[in-house]
């Protein structure tokens, strides 16, 4: 079997709006000044922790912490909002039924995101029967550390030459590295693809639905590699 493991925020969902303006609000609310908007974007793909330290290196443990929380309440009650929630990027979920129908295939998920915004996100697209696993900051090490990759080969007992990871940062392409995966980069995420490309992305595909094809391609490659 094929592992596939998809990033979320910026690879699948498109949730650039909901993050700037909670990151605004977490700063703001605390009378300091608000990363810029690349700034932000920067850092998606971190946990929390890693992602204020980056952000805010000039304040101390307890403010960062804050910053956190300001970020995750803001981000909460955004989702009250039908008019910013989370919407999936083009063709995403025709890919991904498409990719869960083919019986050497096995799907999971690696994000920085909480396991309650991943089980938010399943419910409303019903998810849950096509991911095999699912790997979120809750219980790993911020990416680019290869926990959550290693994890789900073991949950799926999955090998690195049948893996292949499917991200928009330079973090997924360094913990897909990291593990000795393929890597395949998203050109319409966070990250440019000249970022991805020295993260050592083997791949970068410019819309969703060459994904399948990509995945094969990538797993040639990492074969050859090898």
């Amino acid at each position: 079997m094929k592992l596939v493991v998809f990033d979320c925020d910026g690879t699948i969902v498109d949730s650039q709006a909901g993050i700037v303006l909670s990151m605004d609000h977490a700063f703001t609310s605390l009378g300091l000044i608000a990363p810029t908007r690349a700034a932000t974007l920067s850092v998606v793909g971190l946990s929390l922790p890693e992602a204020f330290t980056a952000l805010a290196p000039d304040h101390d443990r307890t403010t960062r912490a804050e910053l956190a929380e300001r970020y995750k309440s803001a981000f909460r009650e955004l989702k009250h909002d039908p008019s910013e929630s989370e919407i999936l990027f083009p063709l995403a979920k025709e890919t991904i039924a498409h990719i869960a129908l083919r019986d050497d295939h096995l799907l999971g998920i690696a994000t920085g995101k909480s396991r309650r915004g991943v089980d938010r996100l399943f419910q409303r697209e019903g998810w849950h029967e096509s991911f095999s696993t699912i790997q979120t900051a809750d219980d790993h090490p911020s990416k680019p550390h290869p926990s959550m990759l290693l994890r789900a080969m073991l949950e799926t007992d999955t090998t690195p030459d049948l893996t292949v990871m499917v991200g928009d940062t330079t973090y997924d392409m360094e913990m897909a590295r990291a593990a000795g995966v393929a890597a395949i980069g998203v050109a319409w995420g966070y990250h440019e693809v000249a970022a991805l490309q020295e993260a050592g992305a083997h791949l970068i595909i410019e819309r969703f639905e060459e994904l399948p094809d990509a995945i094969d391609r990538a797993l040639t490659i990492e074969r050859c590699e090898a």
